[in-house]
């Protein structure tokens, strides 16, 4: 399921744009699925080395935070999202310093 869902977000990338990538299994999902389009975008902004090292590896261009202004998207997982639709993510275990 988290392979589909990385997959899937693809659809709301909008092509020009820099785009938020996450940190664990669904984010590296996302990243899979957006190099397939790595030359339509601007590029990226990473919460993580993880993902950091993996969308320049695919050949993504990967911005600071502190360079951009705004982002067209931002992918992540959640670790639970309950019945008011509050997610938790991850607990800060793959914090980047």
């Amino acid at each position: 399921m988290k392979k589909a869902v990385g997959w899937a977000a693809l659809q709301y990338v909008q092509p020009g744009t820099i785009v938020g990538v996450g940190t664990g299994s669904t984010a590296a999902h996302f990243i899979d699925a957006l190099g397939t389009m790595k030359g339509q975008i601007e590029g990226a902004v990473s919460s993580s080395d993880a993902s950091t090292e993996k969308l320049k590896s695919l050949g993504i261009h990967v911005f600071d935070l502190n360079e951009v202004d705004s982002l067209g998207i931002y992918v992540d997982g959640a670790d639970e999202i309950n019945g008011h639709m509050q997610m938790i993510k991850g607990g800060g275990a793959a914090l980047t310093p």
